[in-house]
């Protein structure tokens, strides 16, 4: 085989001419007849056993042809791809086909590929962090839900009010007439947590032990059809009444549950967690605000190919999750309120998104020279074999060289970017509260983003990759100048 030519076209698309030898299609040809022929009734022949050249005559030279081009183009394809160093995005299409008198067989693909990509700034970037400050009310507020979760009920005489739990029984009537699920008995019904049907907890506060009412109310337009919008009444009997007790904020309750000895010790403890939640999240806000301006400097034609392939690969990882936690994925999806295409089509934005950054990082990889040391790559196989508990061995199997090399020039790459941002000074919120004004933390170091390496880490049992195209050349990175 030869490649007579590549030929860019618009959208990062371009245009491979390949030539197959007679030779080589004949071979195709033969495998063809051989396919074929058994379902080819020729007179004076039994069934399948007529000479190729009969059926040939009988039918047209061009008989085997579709069928033996389907079998040599993919391999003349992948030919080129090597041979040109191209780095093809998604399934080619044969655009054109031309056979000679003497066989000689000559295919016109045309492929999507990797887009060549222009830098603009990637380094120097500034964006703001601003971590909110832990203040004495947000620690107020964690330890006013720990006690409500540790809060004990306690049974009481008095009419049920707002925060109380009423143990009723009840039954609904819709036109005199019982349905189908309005019934129960021995409920516990929080009042004021909006857990039942608009309209009945308020009409249950008030009552005592004992009491009994008719609760009238009107089911939401909402609901199922045969409620929606329909008048009902309830009659509700009060079995008892319990009230929450809420613990004491003390030492005892610090002791129970933590493991402070006082309760001032775990409020500071509380307050440093807090304090690590938000910085945390103000850092990885500020990691994606300076790659979304390195990705929005930079200039390129992403192909609707390298999308279409992105979305495929989180379909199967989407798949694999929730196959992983022993459910359906078309009955989550559905539980969801979703279908298939409905999510995909959801989730092309982010693709999108994945697609432009691993173009950025390529880019910048190459702009860069960057290359990914032996040492590191043994480091990356040791740190994902003790991140998965599996051997190294197993994990070198799964995860190829190759892959691991790209994925560690990524995070070399993302991380010059972020090593070289600078924080934006946001505008001060004043605002004075006991154990409440303190100064942002300082910015730490960015922690990479989980690699790509490290979502194709072996499962538990059984490890496998998928098979990845040729490595090819990558297409010139023009680094602007900064």
């Amino acid at each position: 085989m030869k490649v007579n030519g590549v030929n860019p076209k618009e959208k990062s698309t371009v245009e491979v001419i390949v030539e197959v030898p007679a030779s080589q299609f004949e071979v195709a040809l033969e495998q063809s007849y051989r396919k074929n022929r058994g379902g080819i009734m020729i007179p004076g022949f039994r069934k399948g056993k007529a000479p190729r050249k009969i059926i040939e005559r009988m039918y047209g030279p061009s008989v085997f042809y579709e069928d033996a081009i389907n079998v040599v183009a993919p391999d003349a394809f992948d030919h080129a791809v090597e041979a040109e160093g191209l780095k093809a995005v998604g399934r080619p299409s044969v655009e054109d086909v031309d056979i000679s008198d003497e066989k000689v067989l000559t295919l016109t693909f045309v492929t999507a590929v990797h887009p060549a990509v222009t830098l603009g700034k990637y380094q120097g970037l500034s964006a703001e962090k601003a971590a909110e400050t832990v203040k004495k009310k947000d620690i107020d507020l964690e330890l006013e839900n720990l006690q409500k979760r540790n809060a004990r009920t306690q049974a009481v005489k008095r009419a049920a009010k707002d925060g109380d739990t009423a143990v009723i029984d009840f039954e609904g009537f819709l036109e005199g007439v019982p349905f189908e699920g309005g019934k129960g008995e021995g409920h516990e019904l929080g009042l004021g947590t909006g857990s039942f049907v608009p309209g009945f907890e308020e009409q249950v506060v008030g009552m005592k032990a004992g009491d009994e009412k008719a609760v009238n109310i009107t089911f939401p337009e909402d609901y199922a059809p045969e409620l929606a919008g329909k008048d009902v009444v309830f009659q509700v009997k009060c079995q008892e009444v319990k009230e929450r007790i809420l613990p004491e904020l003390d030492d005892e309750f610090a002791k129970d549950v933590s493991e402070f000895d006082t309760l001032e010790e775990y409020k500071k403890d509380i307050k440093a967690r807090l304090t690590k939640e938000r910085e945390d999240k103000a850092q990885s806000a500020f990691q994606e605000a300076i790659m979304k301006q390195a990705v929005e400097n930079m200039t390129v034609e992403v192909p609707a190919a390298m999308v279409e392939q992105m979305l495929d690969g989180m379909m199967q990882d989407f798949y694999y999750n929730i196959s992983s936690r022993g459910m359906d994925p078309a009955q989550y999806l559905q539980m969801m309120g979703m279908d298939v295409e409905g999510f995909r089509e959801g989730s092309r934005m982010a693709a999108q998104g994945r697609v432009q950054l691993g173009l950025l990082l390529d880019a910048v990889v190459e702009a860069e020279a960057m290359v990914a040391e032996e040492a590191e790559l043994e480091a990356e196989y040791v740190r994902l074999a003790e991140q998965y508990s599996q051997e190294l061995d197993s994990v070198k199997k799964a995860i190829p060289a190759a892959d691991l090399a790209d994925d560690v020039k990524r995070r070399k790459a993302e991380r010059l970017i972020l090593d070289s941002a600078k924080v934006k000074k946001a505008a001060a919120k004043a605002e004075t509260e006991e154990t409440g004004d303190e100064e942002e933390a300082p910015a730490k170091k960015p922690t990479a983003k989980k690699t790509p390496a490290e979502k194709k880490a072996p499962a538990e049992k059984k490890a496998s990759v998928e098979k990845k195209a040729p490595v090819a050349k990558k297409p010139a990175a023009k680094k602007e100048k900064e």
